[in-house]
């Protein structure tokens, strides 16, 4: 009788890993089935008997056998192994298949894998953190809780964490719930709003060599609510606003011209359009008793002579001058020469001075005819570029017109044309109005954004200085033209953007209903115009603040979060930096001419409404807006 056919092995799989008799079998799972394919069916006890496995100390390790495909196939459970430990499966020449085909004993040596430190959660304040997470409005005093898939040793992981805040490193108390169970927390509270690091190193691993890959995560801290100084009534904070802001404009202008210089560090370069603004705040400035009234008209007369004598264009100035010499700085390549958006915000400042003027006072009065013969200079319609419909921003007698920029709303620039159109020695005529700047009716919007209506402008309104440079002296109470009322729309345009910073559809920290507000500033990458569609998470004071008037409630609300909570970075020498970023945890060094500016004289108008009242009280105003259509 011919011998049986021999019994053979086909495969065997941890899992899906295939082992062999001739080769290292390394990392092999701990917790995976084993399988053995046979060429043909074996015998179920002779199986049961002869397959074993062994640990390193050649001790049995319990198994459980199945078997599938008619007995070829055999599956072996077992508890898990150890990690980084070696096994032995040993398949003995006495196993018989069913047919009493003999087998030749085969070992397969395995070593197990080190299974890696995983940190299978971490919470801070009870919320999932992630590395790729931004977590918001974590407390001062923050716990951190992490769950590791090893047990560990306290002063293993004490070693091995890291907990900075603004760069420094921080003391931390660790404590142990459970054996891989911890929890970090500071020894002393954390600062409010600014972003903290937590890191845990990958050189922390278990005591029998377990790995971990590391981790890192950051978080927000929500803002700290310590008043940062004593508390004073709404009424008293607005005078100390502007009392503080107003420095900027009196201890800080140009020694020689008395201009307003165009940051905090300009040196020499003063700001046409930022002095118009400074203007007006030497009134408020004397009517709120910062100086006296011989202080401020001594301080005027200094401006108003070194205007006439500084660079003009046609009678425009230049954006920027030189404050000693008043010769041009260009602004850019080929801007040097007339900006006539910076010489309106100029003529109105000037135009309000006047009004404000005592013509019954000799020294008042000689300035009264100096201002005059100044605003009568300004050559607007030149700035039609030979009798267009439309007013050009710039010209040079470098470059012409080469810069070829209209100025069509909306923006900053209503105020241009209204001065344009005031002007008895150069003015500009209605269709001037009405085609170039209102683009035949095409600046009208009509939309609703987060529910609220947009008259005219761009989609959510664009920056809040459209709301602001204009409306300095122009009173937008009851003013109105065919294609708007400008209460309403300075208003909504107001609730817009603050609306935008509530819902703060881009996720930037610090964005509430109490600090809200983006306008053109200074931020960490430079400067820019920020608006709803261009939202960087800055957020600038002055927008929220210059509002005021529009949204004296909500205003008020910024303020009082300005001052009190953030006041201890972002309260300075002349009032307010101009702009700060939780979330890059950036705070401007600056003072912006232009921002500081609509502070001061926006809260009066707010309080008083002085500057509305002086600049109104214009004829020329009065008949310019007549001219384009307004009713007021």
């Amino acid at each position: 009788m011919a011998n049986p056919e021999k019994l053979n092995i086909t495969y065997v799989y941890v899992g899906k890993t295939t082992l062999t008799t001739n080769e290292s079998n390394n990392n092999i799972s701990i917790d995976e089935l084993i399988e053995i394919r046979f060429n043909k069916p074996v015998n179920q006890a002779s199986a049961e008997d002869n397959i074993r496995l062994v640990d390193e100390n050649n001790q049995p390790v319990e198994t459980v056998l199945s078997f599938f495909s008619q007995n070829s196939l055999v599956k072996i459970e077992h508890p898990a192994f150890s990690e980084n430990s070696t096994y032995r499966l040993i398949i003995s020449s006495h196993l018989k298949g069913e047919e009493n085909e003999s087998f030749v004993e085969t070992i397969y040596t395995f070593s197990t894998l080190t299974r890696p430190l995983v940190l299978e959660s971490i919470t801070i304040d009870e919320k999932p953190a992630r590395e790729s997470v931004k977590l918001q409005e974590i407390s001062l005093q923050p716990e951190i809780k992490m769950v590791f898939s090893h047990p560990l040793s306290l002063e293993s992981l004490k070693n091995n964490i890291q907990f900075k805040s603004r760069g420094a490193v921080l003391d931390i108390q660790l404590t142990a719930e459970e054996e891989n169970i911890f929890v970090a927390k500071p020894v002393a509270n954390l600062e409010g709003f600014v972003i903290n690091n937590f890191t845990i190193s990958n050189k922390l691993k278990t005591a029998d060599g377990s790995l971990f890959e590391g981790f890192e995560t950051n978080f927000y801290t929500q803002a700290d609510l310590t008043p940062k100084f004593p508390a004073i009534s709404d009424d008293e904070l607005l005078t100390l606003i502007q009392k503080q802001t107003f420095k900027y404009f009196w201890d800080l202008a140009h020694p020689v011209s008395g201009l307003a210089r165009e940051r905090n560090n300009s040196g020499e370069t003063v700001t046409i359009g930022g002095s118009g603004f400074g203007l007006m705040t030497i009134i408020v400035g004397i009517e709120r008793g910062f100086i006296t009234r011989s202080e401020g008209v001594d301080r005027l007369k200094t401006i108003v002579d070194f205007l006439g004598k500084a660079d003009r264009f046609h009678g425009v100035w230049p954006h920027w001058l030189n404050g000693t010499t008043g010769k041009t700085r260009p602004f850019g390549t080929k801007d040097d020469g007339g900006d006539l958006v910076e010489t309106s915000f100029m003529a109105a400042g000037l135009l309000a001075v006047r009004q404000y003027l005592d013509s019954s006072k000799e020294d008042e009065n000689a300035l009264i005819g100096k201002i005059n013969d100044l605003w009568n200079g300004i050559e607007w319609d030149w700035h039609t570029r030979g009798g267009q419909n439309v007013l050009y921003w710039h010209w040079s007698p470098n470059y012409g017109w080469d810069m070829n920029m209209k100025i069509s709303g909306y923006n900053e620039a209503l105020i241009t044309y209204i001065m344009a159109a005031s002007s008895e020695t150069h003015t500009i005529g209605a269709d001037v109005y009405h085609q170039g700047w209102a683009r035949n009716g095409a600046i009208k919007n009509g939309k609703s954004f987060y529910g609220i209506p947009l008259p005219v402008g761009f989609d959510y309104g664009g920056p809040l200085f459209f709301a602001h440079y204009s409306f300095l002296g122009i009173n937008p109470h009851n003013l109105s033209d065919q294609y708007a009322n400008y209460w309403e729309q300075n208003r909504n345009h107001t609730l817009i953007n603050r609306a935008h910073c509530v819902q703060n559809p881009n996720n930037f920290v610090g964005y509430s209903e109490e600090c809200w507000g983006l306008t053109a500033s200074d931020n960490h990458n430079g400067y820019l115009a920020h608006s709803p569609t261009n939202d960087i998470g800055v957020i600038t004071p002055t927008a929220a603040i210059s509002s005021i008037p529009f949204t004296p409630e909500e205003s008020m609300e910024a303020i009082r979060f300005f001052y009190y909570v953030l006041g201890d970075r972002l309260w300075g020498e002349y009032g307010f930096y101009d702009a700060f970023n939780v979330t890059e945890s950036w705070t401007a060094s600056s003072f912006l001419a232009i921002d500081q500016g609509p502070i001061i004289i926006m809260i009066e108008n707010h309080r008083t409404g002085l500057v509305w009242d002086l600049l109104m009280s214009a004829p020329e105003v009065q008949a310019g807006l007549t001219k384009l259509g307004f009713s007021y």
